[in-house]
């Protein structure tokens, strides 16, 4: 089972994520890492609960119109909820960039983009095969 995975909502997050300057482009997505944020004043019991990992979405209106830009967003939180809480490493804040191509992608070139970038970037986490030697 993979880890916790929470949402970057506020444009706050996102430009601290992009101001790291860790990215990579793939065909069908770009995909921006940075390190989790240090939570400020955090009680002992939302510590446990707060997730490890943070993902957030978007897409500019080089993608097209918003129903274009909702679907390359739909298909990016499909991707990332498939792959990042099990590959992505923990204590990290990642934002996947829709593209045009995100669109035409077949799916499984969007999860090899994105399991790529992420081996890229250097923050792929080996996969848990849940067996013990």
């Amino acid at each position: 089972m993979g880890k916790a995975v929470g949402r970057l909502k506020r444009r706050a997050e996102f430009l601290r994520v992009a101001a790291t300057r860790r990215k990579w482009a793939a065909p069908g997505l770009i995909l921006q890492v940075a390190p989790a944020a240090p939570l400020e004043k955090v009680s002992v019991e939302t510590e446990s609960a707060a997730p490890s990992i943070r993902v957030g979405f978007t897409c500019s209106k080089k993608v097209g119109n918003a129903v274009a830009r909702n679907r390359a967003k739909r298909r990016l939180r499909a991707a990332a909820r498939e792959l990042i809480g099990l590959e992505g490493a923990p204590s990290h804040d990642y934002v996947l960039i829709g593209r045009q191509e995100t669109l035409r992608r077949p799916y499984a070139l969007l999860l090899q983009d994105l399991r790529t970038a992420l081996k890229r970037v250097g923050v792929q986490a080996k996969p848990d095969t849940g067996e013990e030697r």
